[in-house]
């Protein structure tokens, strides 16, 4: 794990190259992905099917077996452990509670001389969420995407997710009879977001669609924009952690690993005021790192993508931890509250030591799908407001177009637009 200085010479040239880490080379995987975007548009279900059997390893007989079934979906909710399903439901009520919070208003503004202004909010008619499988299944995130979409009222929810060898985890089948899902498809990839995005004779078209996944998902959702709205282009997890004189080596290695253990590609970074800090956290890296199932992912991700940075206080540790705007962002300092005015780039952000990284992908509240790869800089985590969309509202009264219709025509004129001018000073008194 690499250990950098910002005192030292060459700090910029190596803290540029972290800077980096969220470039995933969509250009070498575009020629691919546009080719299964191509087949799905084409060739619908036949297409599907076929790239079922090439990527995921099993041959639908017909499009029916690329459904999953609600009877499927109650059978592995009723089957959860009681505890299990406990815990499923408070996430839910937690995750729903807060998203309700979101909800935008429409509104009317009602001018003194008649004329009304405002806003009018709807949801989209549809939407898809991808869930990611492969690796893991990732039950919370059909949780984390279903119920923004419930809660600002979106009338149909497609769920596609990929079934390596046919099989799919019983937790999110369980998700999803709690999120009352009725369309689901065993669909994964380019393929999937192709799917959802074009309609094919078995999944239909949708408005939106959200959700991560990996380099061939993003590419497609990029590619896809536009027939289609997406939340966004996310690439590999990651993590950043400020930590003063306070902080617990142990608590920081795990931590930073809760990352690192997603995928070879993700990013630990942790910057600190305190080179004793630092070093004591690489070596509880690596007696943590021992003791994980999945050593073998979370070692290649730590080794090659996470750092330790110290630096000569808080201020360079929130400007240096502003340019990384890193997805989840884990104040671990004395005062965590002082430090908040002045983070300004942040997916999400982890207040003290009590507040581990974890606690948000699955519990608290707040979403867990989150802008990546410094693009926090512009992008908000998922919301309720991906799955609405907002229409303006304009009545002007006789005394209204009187009052703004002259300046209009004029500004017409300027244009060049005569039908334009015409519209207006045909309403207009004289």
């Amino acid at each position: 794990m690499k250990l950098l200085d910002s005192s030292k010479s060459d700090f910029e040239k190596d803290f540029a190259e972290l800077l980096a880490r969220g470039a995933m080379d969509i250009d070498s995987v575009s020629g691919t992905v546009k080719t299964i975007l191509d087949e799905i548009r084409t060739e619908g279900n036949e297409a599907l099917i076929r790239h079922n059997a090439k990527f995921d390893g099993w041959q639908a007989a017909s499009e029916i077996d690329l459904e999953i079934s609600v009877e499927a979906m109650q059978e592995a909710y009723n089957a959860l452990d009681e505890t299990l399903r406990s815990a499923l439901h408070l996430a839910y009520e937690r995750i729903e509670s807060y998203h309700r919070k979101q909800l935008p208003k429409s509104w009317l503004d009602f001018e003194e001389n008649g004329s009304v202004l405002g806003q009018k909010v709807t949801p989209v008619d549809r939407a898809g969420l991808y869930i990611p499988g492969g690796k893991a299944a990732y039950p919370s995130s059909l949780l984390m995407n279903a119920i923004p979409a419930i809660v600002a009222g979106v009338e149909e929810i497609v769920v596609t997710t990929p079934a390596p060898g046919n099989e799919i985890n019983a937790l999110l089948l369980a998700a999803m009879h709690l999120c009352g899902i009725q369309k689901a498809y065993k669909v994964g990839g380019a393929s999937a977001i192709g799917a959802m995005a074009y309609g094919t004779e078995t999944i239909p078209k949708v408005d939106v669609i959200t959700g991560p996944g990996n380099i061939f998902v993003a590419t497609a959702k990029k590619l896809v924009f536009g027939e289609v709205n997406i939340d966004m282009i996310a690439g590999p997890s990651e993590i950043g952690i400020i930590a003063d004189e306070s902080a617990d080596p142990a608590w920081l290695a795990i931590d930073l690993l809760s990352q690192a253990e997603h995928d070879e590609m993700a990013s630990s970074l942790l910057i600190t005021t305190s080179k004793e800090i630092a070093e004591k956290t690489i070596a509880e890296i690596e007696k943590a790192l021992k003791t994980l199932d999945r050593e073998k992912i979370a070692r290649e991700s730590i080794e090659k993508r996470g750092a330790v940075i110290v630096v000569r206080d808080l201020d360079e540790a929130v400007h240096y931890m502003n340019q990384i705007a890193p997805e989840h962002l884990e104040l671990m300092v004395s005062n965590p509250f002082d430090l908040l005015p002045r983070i300004k780039h942040a997916g999400a952000i982890f207040m003290g030591r009590y507040t581990p990284e974890p606690i948000g992908d699955y519990i608290a509240g707040p979403n867990h799908t989150l802008p990546t790869g410094g693009t926090a800089k512009f992008y908000s985590p998922l919301n309720v407001e991906n799955f609405m969309k907002k229409s303006s509202i304009i009545s002007m009264s006789r005394e209204g177009i009187d009052e703004l219709g002259v300046a209009c025509a004029l500004l017409a004129k300027t244009e060049g637009l005569d039908a334009h001018r015409k519209s207006v000073e045909i309403r207009l008194k004289d």
